[in-house]
């Protein structure tokens, strides 16, 4: 018997009379002092200066039309409803030009577009801090595939999500708090938690969704009959337990020890977390400017100042998924209805982070999947006004932490197809990594025989974009 284990097996009979967190982070260090450190949430330095901290994901699931949205195409409107020869899509058959049902205008001095229903984020203070990148193609015209894609980096899935690297490549400011969080709008996305996977990478680098009704992590808040006191000593036993069958393993067991960190980070959230999505705290004023006082955009403007006051209790990467945007038909209900359920929030969001001084260090992004066709086909004789899915073009905006506010990047004079600064969904990853001070072909993993990183094979950053 080693020394070192004698002295774990002392740690673990003291389990019932330690403090809140002293069993796990005294065993850490015990750990530590012969073996290499085991991947944790602990804060990490960055690989090289960063100009991003901290990153907030908006996902526009279904993929928002383009030329509907940022990237007009006056050439479809003159062509609507005239034969589309086209190959980009799924679509086949006679297929005819859609036109934008949408007008649309600059709104900031860079040359930021909008379509007309974007009445908030219209606005030159939240419009002069965007960059529109339109240059960006996907691989898949799935939506499963798609969106694992654009969230892990592989069309697969079971590979680590966005968030699950980034935490993994700097760890967490607030250890009483998950260093990745996820919430939904609508419904799951389609794929559902595979989308913020921990995949290869410990189990504790995977997302923790808030629940969209009732309270927002189930089981955080303990029965009335169970003081702090009780849980503590119930935990401390469990860790034991745990603990000792974790030392009759052959090899080290992540999992295993991922749950005994889950145990003890869910017992420290239950001081934190109440506080943290606590909404009353904020002002009528607050509450107003994100829409809370409106039907429609009520649920994404709860779950956006949620996201902020998280980043502000530094958490590192917060992620939401907005559903509803696949407009195969009625193109102009649709996304009308989508783009208001959003827009006030988004603009109250960035006027938010700018006002207190974290828009700075925040990277904001606003994507879907893919983008859409600038054509449609007839069904039945009939001409639906809608949009097929298209992995060639798509359109995306970006904010903060260390972005160069503007339009880069161009689609040919359809939207089909990206033509201008053209990069590969891997590439914006690679750049998202490097805006907050990592380097995908350093912040590697080693699993199935070799090491692995989240643009699969090596991407370059896109210049183009940075400040």
């Amino acid at each position: 018997m080693t020394p070192n284990f004698s002295r774990r097996k002392a740690l673990l009979g003291l389990g019932a009379t330690l403090g809140s967190v002293a069993l796990t982070s005294m065993l850490d260090a015990d750990e530590n002092e012969s073996q290499p450190e085991r991947p944790s949430l602990r804060p990490k330095k960055p690989m090289h200066p960063p100009k991003a901290k901290r990153v907030i994901m908006l996902f526009m699931e279904g993929g928002p039309g383009q030329m509907d949205t940022f990237d007009p195409k006056p050439e479809l409107t003159r062509l609507h409803k005239s034969e589309s020869h086209l190959k980009v899509g799924q679509e086949k058959g006679f297929k005819f030009f859609v036109g934008s049902p949408f007008r649309f205008r600059k709104v900031s001095e860079t040359g930021v577009e909008m379509s007309e229903p974007w009445q908030h984020m219209s606005d030159p203070y939240v419009a002069d801090e965007l960059c529109n990148f339109r240059g960006c193609q996907a691989e898949s015209l799935n939506h499963p595939e798609a969106l694992f894609h654009m969230n892990t980096g592989s069309r697969l899935g079971g590979d680590p999500a966005l968030g699950s690297w980034t935490t993994y490549g700097l760890g967490t400011v607030n250890q009483n708090l998950p260093g990745y969080v996820v919430m939904t709008e609508l419904a799951l996305p389609q794929g559902g938690a595979t989308n913020w996977s921990n995949g290869f990478l410990p189990p504790h680098f995977q997302g923790t969704r808030l629940r969209p009704n009732g309270s927002p992590i189930l089981d955080l808040t303990p029965p009335d009959y169970k003081t702090s006191k009780h849980q503590r000593r119930a935990l401390d036993e469990l860790a034991r337990l745990n603990q000792m069958h974790l030392e009759t393993m052959p090899v080290q067991d992540e999992r295993m020890q991922a749950r005994i960190d889950g145990y003890e980070l869910a017992y420290r959230m239950q001081a934190e977390v109440p506080g943290v999505i606590d909404l009353s705290r904020e002002s009528p004023q607050t509450h107003a400017m994100y829409g809370l006082d409106e039907m429609e955009t009520r649920e994404f403007g709860r779950q956006c100042l949620m996201a902020r006051r998280m980043l502000e209790s530094g958490v590192r990467f917060v992620q939401i998924f907005s559903g509803g945007w696949d407009s195969h038909d009625y193109l102009e209900r649709g996304h009308t209805a989508r783009i208001k359920s959003v827009d006030k929030p988004m603009a109250a969001l960035l006027r938010d982070l700018k006002q207190r001084g974290l828009l700075e260090e925040t990277l904001v992004i606003w994507t879907g999947e893919f983008g859409r066709t600038a054509d449609n086909n007839k069904r039945g004789g009939v001409y639906s006004i809608g949009r097929g899915h298209n992995n060639q073009a798509m359109t995306m905006l970006m904010a903060g932490g260390g972005v160069k506010p503007g339009v880069v990047g161009a689609t040919d004079d359809f939207g089909a197809e990206a033509v201008e600064c053209v990069h590969p969904i891997r590439d914006l990853h690679v750049t998202l990594l490097h805006l907050l001070g990592l380097d995908d072909n350093k912040l590697t993993y080693f699993h199935g025989g070799r090491f692995k990183q989240l643009s699969q094979f090596g991407g370059q950053v896109i210049e183009e974009i940075i400040a």
